[in-house]
Formats: C-alpha cells, structure tokens, sequence
C-alpha cells in the first residue's frame, strides 16, 4: 500500500488488517476505505470486530497481519507525526468526578506531551464551547448528565485541532435527549471540515448523519461504500394482496419472481430482472383478482439484517 501523501485522498485505508488472540481471529483481513471529508458509519453486533478495528487502527494494539494508513501516512512507523492530527473517543478517558469538566481537560492537557501549555486555557475553554459545554464546564463532572459526560469525552479529542475524529460508541448507554446531543455534535464536526468515523450497533443513529457506511459481521468488512450505494444493493420486492395465493404464487414464479412467499391474503417475493408491466396482466390471464400490488427496494434496515444476521440492533 503507497502512502497518498500529499493529496491523500483517504484519511483512513487498511489492507488485509487482521488480529489474533492466540488461536481466536477477532478481525480477519479487513480493507477499509474512508474517504476524506466523510462521515463514516462502522456499523455491526455488538462483538463484531469494531473496537478491535479501531484500536488497531489508532495503535493502541498492533495488528497481527496487514498494513494501514491515517491520513496519508503509514502506521505505526509514522504514528508519531500522525496521531497528533487525529481525536479519538474509545472507551472513554477516566474523568475526576469532583473536578469540573474544566479542570478534568486541564489536567488531560497537561499530560499531553504535544499540547503547548501556553495555550492550554484558551485550546480548553474553545473545545468546551465547541460541544456545548462552556457555561456548565465549572460544574463538577460527578453533577453531568449523561449525555453531558460524553461530550466532555468528545471535548477531550478537540482540544487541538483534529483533521480525524473516531468515535467508538459515542452514544452508548444515553438517554434519547443525550444521543440527539451527541448525534447533532458529530454533524457539526463534519460541517466543519472533520473527517468522522463513528462506530455503533445502532444502525438507526448512524444512518441519519452518515454519507458512508462500513459493516462489520464476525470479524469481516461484510459492505462498504456511500450509503446510498448500499441501500441499492437491496433486492426489490413485489407485493400482491389476493384471495387465490397459491395460484398468484405460481404466476410469479414462472415468470422469474424468486424467494416467493405467502402471507395471509399476500403473496411477496423477490423482483430480479422480472419486468414489473408484465406482472399484473399475467395474473388477470391466469384469472388471479389482484386486490392490492406493489414493488418496493429493500429497506436498509432489512439490508443490514441480511448482511449482520438479526443480532444487529437496527431499532435504536
């Protein structure tokens, strides 16, 4: 893999990224690809191989085959010019809970061996203000909400200016008001000029801020590409309402309708390359009534089902 340096067209790219524990493979040979400037869903169960991804990702565990790049640049031999570019939230960081939230990115700061203690009020106080934080950042963390702590979280990977943001589960755990905070915050990342990569089992989150999805099953990249990309990969369904299934059944599959099946007064299957103007005067001929009829593509959450197996949270 050659490094895309200077006008890297990625801010993340893996080939064959694999990891193993022992005789367990959490991650078999997975090739990312997410393009700068995206708002990047990696998406999957939980158990999946996502945090394992991401960890191996950021260095913080070294992969066990493979190669990747962040932002143009090889990892890890160039981990130390890199990840100073790059806000991550994985797990979380440990936050005091009787120092306010502004003291707690102080002290984070101050342990920071890039940061410039010079600027530390200001770079603070700015990333406080950024996720909505700034009147309650003299609050004592132990007094936040839930939804409040995890912006904290995110605040502590914007005290410098990041071109990556990974967020691994930043919604996990919060109530619908603190996930609407999160979800509106990861939007305003991106608007700003911020590649995301945010990871979740939540496919109803992901799918209302994201402009690329990657899922993940059993430690593989089972789909990757623009949202809209993957919801077109769903098949199409035909519908029929009639009170003679059995003889509408049999129209449809001889004229190539596959994955045909009876439901009550319904009969559904898949459409293919079937011509949608030749269904319903084939079942008139067959002299099957037709009360109701329809074609729909496949929802993206019945995608996703098909793709992850019925694990896959896709309700929120």
């Amino acid at each position: 893999m050659t490094s895309g340096l200077p006008g890297y067209e990625a801010a993340i790219r893996s080939r064959g990224l694999t990891k193993s524990f022992g005789d367990q493979t959490a991650v078999q040979s997975v090739d990312l690809e997410v393009p700068k400037g995206a708002v990047y869903g990696f998406v999957g169960p939980n158990g999946s191989g996502k945090t394992t991804t991401i960890r191996m990702l950021l260095d913080l565990i070294r992969a066990s085959g493979g190669e990747h790049e962040l932002l143009g640049l090889p990892m890890p031999a160039r981990s130390g010019e890199v990840l100073g570019r790059v806000g991550s939230l994985v797990e979380g960081p440990a936050f005091h809970p009787y120092l306010s939230g502004h003291a707690n990115l102080t002290r984070l700061d101050a342990a920071d061996r890039l940061s410039d203690p010079r600027t530390a009020k200001r770079r603070v106080s700015a990333a406080l203000d950024r996720v909505g934080l700034l009147a309650a950042g003299r609050k004592p963390y132990r007094a936040y909400s839930l939804g409040m702590r995890q912006r904290l979280a995110i605040a502590a990977a914007l005290r410098e200016p990041r071109e990556l943001l990974v967020l691994d589960e930043p919604t996990n755990g919060l109530d619908p008001q603190g996930t609407r905070e999160v979800r509106s915050l990861v939007a305003s990342l991106a608007t700003a000029g911020a590649t995301v990569l945010i990871s979740s089992h939540l496919l109803s989150e992901v799918q209302q801020i994201c402009t690329h999805l990657g899922v993940m099953r059993a430690g593989k990249l089972v789909a990757q590409g623009p949202l809209a990309e993957i919801r077109a990969q769903g098949d199409t369904r035909v519908s029929v309402e009639t009170d003679r299934v059995e003889d509408a059944a049999r129209v449809l599959r001889s004229l190539g309708v596959t994955e045909v099946r009876l439901d009550g007064g319904r009969v559904q299957g898949v459409l293919n390359d079937v011509v949608v103007a030749r269904i319903v005067p084939a079942l008139v001929e067959n002299q099957v009534p037709v009360l109701g009829f329809g074609v729909a593509a496949q929802s993206l959450e019945d995608r996703f089902v098909e793709l992850t197996g019925e694990g896959f949270d896709v309700s929120g």
